[in-house]
């Protein structure tokens, strides 16, 4: 938990909670993300071509549809998959 950032905030009731930040930092491979309708993918591959690097999605129980190829977008604290978000910070996992 060492990538975690922990913030902590204080509610209006006086008590002090403590949160913690679970961002992906990098797309790395067997991560999983959803998309907007909440379709699950898995991180199958990740490559680069030139300055740019491209991860390889697969969604989760349809391991017979083609793969999704998507740009990995650089951020100011780490990297994303744009239209995708990382499926810890998703509400229903």
């Amino acid at each position: 938990m060492k990538n975690l950032s922990r913030f902590r905030v204080l509610t209006p009731c006086g008590n002090v909670t403590t949160f913690v930040d679970v961002r992906a930092r990098k797309v790395q491979i067997g991560q999983v993300w959803k998309n907007k309708s909440g379709e699950t993918f898995l991180v199958t591959k990740i490559y680069h071509e030139a300055l740019t690097t491209f991860a390889v999605l697969r969604k989760a129980g349809k391991e017979t549809d083609p793969p999704l190829r998507v740009k990995v977008a650089r951020l100011g604290t780490g990297t994303t998959l744009p239209g995708f978000t990382f499926a810890h910070e998703s509400e229903h996992f």
